[in-house]
């Protein structure tokens, strides 16, 4: 078992989730409140140029990848802050071939409004 080399995960990225699931008296959505879930040290991986076309004459808005130590608690209703930038996550996690339990990678998408803001 080789694990996960420490020193790949050299981004820090602050993972949110929305606080306000209610509904207003119509059924309609709240506006969001975003709050820190946690932070931690990952690896962002934009996606090369290849992966990128491929996307995108497949419909998809993934613009990349998010490498992080394995995890059970990240949901694809959370987003990502990195280096200032908000993406949202586009996957469930897929998870390692070796083991499923040493890190989870993560489809991370940008410029598509998946969330209201409060």
């Amino acid at each position: 078992m080789s694990g996960i080399n420490a020193g790949e995960l050299c981004h820090r990225v602050v993972i949110q989730r929305n606080m306000n699931t209610e509904h207003d008296e119509y059924g309609h959505e709240q506006p969001a409140d975003w709050q820190v879930f946690f932070t931690l040290w990952a690896k962002v991986t934009p996606l090369s140029a290849r992966d990128l076309f491929a996307a995108q004459a497949a419909q998809s808005t993934v613009v990349a990848r998010l490498k992080i130590r394995y995890r059970t608690d990240i949901e694809s209703n959370m987003r990502v802050i990195f280096r200032g930038e908000t993406y949202s996550i586009d996957s469930p996690a897929l998870n390692d071939d070796e083991t499923g339990n040493i890190y989870s990678t993560f489809l991370l998408s940008k410029g598509v409004e998946k969330f209201k803001e409060a």
